[in-house]
């Protein structure tokens, strides 16, 4: 957390993606911490006003479906925006001044690249009750192309509004 730190104060762009994302909240000065319930699986993404207003629109839940994947979870952290929730997870998604952006969820994923995901957690699936690996098979395959599109167009915007 502390080179998160050093480059969040520097004030160069940095996106974190579920581990990461938690890094930049515990870089921030949030609680990390083991959520109630794992999120497993495809979940639309709930916008709060600001992230309806950033490049997260893209990934509204009206529109598309998220991958979820993960135990922790965070306090969102003091000065952040808050962009995104899920039922199951409050802080999915938060930005901090123009150049931080953190994602509790996966709009990463690419559909085709998704059997390596099945075969390395095959052991989380198994115990997660509710979760199996034909449903998220299906659910790729029915959501991940909707999002990859949606995904590039808000990755792309994120990226030039840093000036990359």
């Amino acid at each position: 957390a502390a080179l998160v730190k050093q480059r969040i104060d520097a004030g160069l762009p940095i996106l974190g993606i579920c581990l990461g994302a938690q890094f930049i909240a515990r870089a921030l000065g949030a609680r990390v911490y083991p959520a109630a319930q794992k999120e497993l699986g495809w979940a639309p993404l709930s916008l709060t006003d600001a992230g309806r207003a950033s490049p997260l629109r893209h990934l509204d839940g009206a529109a598309t479906s998220m991958l979820h994947w993960h135990g922790d979870t965070f306090d969102l952290p003091g000065g952040a925006i808050h962009l995104a929730a899920t039922p199951a997870c409050r802080h999915q998604a938060f930005a901090w001044g123009q150049h931080v952006l953190a994602l509790q969820c996966h709009p990463e994923i690419l559909a085709d690249h998704f059997e390596p995901w099945l075969i390395g957690n095959a052991g989380e699936i198994a115990s997660t009750p509710g979760i199996d690996a034909c449903r998220l098979r299906a659910d790729t395959a029915q959501y991940g192309p909707a999002l990859e599109a949606a995904a590039r167009t808000m990755f792309g915007e994120w990226l030039d509004s840093v000036g990359l």
